[in-house]
């Protein structure tokens, strides 16, 4: 009996002694609950330690943020850091300055290379960013250099003059300082559906694609305000060229012939970017006189909105070492178009800040 009485005593206080154990413990859950409720709005490096405790917030994949303007040489700001800091994700080396320098220009270029998709012109444009998006977004892995090669030593022609590096550059300075290589025939030539004063099917027909469309384009604007355009001489080849220069030294000398003829390789119609433009007024010849002409100012004053220029401007022989020549056009794109003709400047004085 005495034992029956002790193990049903024991019982009681063991129940006892639970109900106030748990007593305790919801009182102390209760104020766990008052003291360290969890916040409201957590913050995004709250969220992440919380679905995986051992992740460090330090560790976290950074970011990449595209750059959503477009962007060229001369340009400065946070739009390019971002640019810059894209590609070094990809595996470029490129000094994140901030500024749109001949490195960034190479880097776009090479980049654009290797795309089926795009047109190589070093300016960053809505395409370029399209493409650029859907590598980082898909991890697509790019080689730095398989597109354009970064050159390494300084290539000269026959005649001295520095080779530039990257040819492709839709800003490329072109001239008795700089360049094309001899091998260089843009991948992209094709014929502007515009007027010509002749009929064969000839290479001086040809620019490249987004010169070509804009041609076009700027034609249809000279038609709508009643004026004769007539494109006379495009793209030009190296060998091409070679044999012009040599001509025109053989009959006015090699000094001379410099002056309104480029030897092989100074040439800017190797680089597709160019149009001779012309007009019945003047015969369809290549003539100062051209630019008196109702369709002569007409294109000195309208030729940057299609993002074109007179690229050999009457007083500013002493820049480009060349004669005034009002019937060369050359494609820069409209940005930069309108920033040189509303300055009256040269391309060789609107580039000068830039490495």
């Amino acid at each position: 009996m005495f034992k029956k009485r002790l193990t049903i005593s024991f019982i009681i206080v063991t129940i006892l002694c639970t109900m106030s154990a748990c007593s305790l413990f919801d009182q102390t859950f209760d104020q766990i609950d008052e003291t360290s409720e969890a916040p409201s709005n957590p913050t995004p490096e709250q969220e992440g330690n919380a679905s995986d405790p051992s992740k460090n917030p330090e560790q976290e994949e950074q970011v990449i943020l595209i750059p959503e303007d477009s962007l060229q040489k001369k340009d400065k700001g946070d739009q390019v850091i971002k640019l810059q800091t894209v590609f070094n994700h990809m595996g470029y080396e490129l000094t994140v300055n901030g500024e749109f320098d001949d490195a960034t220009a190479w880097a776009v270029t090479d980049f654009q290379l290797q795309s089926d998709l795009l047109l190589a012109s070093g300016i960053y444009d809505e395409s370029t960013k399209t493409v650029l998006k859907d590598v980082i977004e898909t991890n697509v892995a790019i080689t730095a250099g398989s597109g354009l090669p970064q050159k390494v030593e300084p290539a000269f022609t026959d005649a001295g003059t520095e080779v530039i590096a990257n040819p492709y550059d839709q800003l490329a300075l072109i001239n008795k300082e700089h360049a094309l290589p001899a091998d260089y025939i843009p991948e992209d030539l094709v014929v502007p559906n515009v007027r010509f004063p002749f009929t064969e099917d000839l290479p001086k027909k040809q620019m490249r694609e987004a010169a070509a469309k804009s041609l076009e384009k700027l034609f249809t604007a000279a038609d709508e305000a009643g004026l004769e355009l007539f494109a006379q001489s495009g793209y030009r080849s190296y060998d091409r060229q070679d044999t012009i220069f040599a001509s025109n030294s053989l009959e006015h000398g090699e000094e001379t012939a410099n002056t309104f003829s480029a030897r092989p390789g100074e040439s800017e119609h190797q680089s597709g970017l160019t149009m001779d433009i012309t007009s019945p007024k003047v015969n369809f010849d290549l003539i100062t006189d051209f630019g008196d002409t109702d369709e002569g100012k007409w294109m000195e004053e309208n030729s940057a909105k299609y993002g074109f220029i007179i690229r050999f401007p009457e007083g500013k022989e002493e820049i480009t070492k060349y004669q005034y020549e009002p019937w060369h056009l050359r494609f820069v794109g409209e940005k930069a178009a309108k920033e040189i003709m509303s300055q009256e400047i040269t391309l060789e004085e609107y580039l000068e800040t830039v490495e």
